[in-house]
């Protein structure tokens, strides 16, 4: 069935985050993604090139009842990319879910990221490290956001990310280490480091606030190779992945 002009312009409306949230959709793309996603959340329809299902019989006909054929140009219209796929998955946003217990688990808490690419990576290394459970502060962009959905590369559906009061969770498990990197911490590769705890990443230009700076306990440093020449910072994808790294491998 050919997709309809309403449908293609509300799923076109899903690059924002109030229409999101008005209609309790949000959209993956590409076919890796699409693949990886399906089975973990509710979808309602797939969107794709003629050409596509031509090529992927077996999956146009396990999903007949909702796959839609659209043009290029309509494809190009519904996708947030710069070169727009072939197949667009289109899901309903998930209940918000009853946060797990953290006693015996490694957390991850982002402190204000802005960018939605960084935000995708992140999930994708937390789950490349075994990582599944992020805490994520109010300020931080939106989980669904099209550029974060297509960081996470399939990740989503095995990572939970929880919006919330950083500082009042951390309070809720006193006897829980809470890491941070701060310029001023311990270098990461000589520290002890526990199995569980929460490791708290800030945001991008500002780093950790200074309400979560207060409830850190254990300050973590990496250390540049060369103390005399150096960039400023490293990003926090990147931060995230070596601390992550390091964690495991103690």
């Amino acid at each position: 069935m050919e997709i309809s002009k309403t449908k293609a312009a509300l799923y076109a409306s899903l690059s924002s985050k109030k229409m999101r949230n008005r209609h309790g959709l949000f959209l993956v793309e590409g076919e890796k993604c699409v693949i990886d996603t399906l089975g973990a959340f509710d979808l309602v329809n797939l969107v794709s090139s003629h050409g596509w299902i031509e090529d992927h019989p077996d999956i146009a006909s396990r999903y007949e009842y909702c796959l839609l054929e659209a043009s290029d140009s309509v494809l190009s219209k519904i996708s947030a990319l710069s070169t727009p796929s072939e197949i667009i998955a289109v899901f309903r946003i998930p209940e918000e879910e009853t946060m797990p217990d953290l006693s015996d688990r490694l957390v991850l808490a982002l402190d204000g990221i802005q960018d939605p690419g960084n935000l995708g990576t992140i999930i994708r290394t937390a789950d490349w490290f075994g990582v599944n459970v992020i805490l994520a502060s109010h300020d931080t962009v939106d989980l669904y956001n099209p550029k974060t959905v297509q960081s996470t590369m399939g990740s989503l559906k095995r990572v939970k990310v929880y919006y919330t009061s950083l500082p009042d969770v951390v309070r809720r498990y006193p006897d829980m280490p809470v890491y941070g990197t701060l310029l001023d911490g311990e270098n990461i590769f000589r520290t002890s480091l526990s199995d569980t705890g929460i490791i708290v990443m800030g945001n991008e230009g500002k780093g950790i606030s200074s309400e979560m700076k207060e409830t850190i306990t254990c300050p973590l440093l990496i250390p540049p190779y060369n103390d005399k020449s150096h960039g400023e910072s490293l990003n926090v994808a990147i931060a995230t992945a070596i601390t992550l790294s390091v964690f495991r491998n103690h």
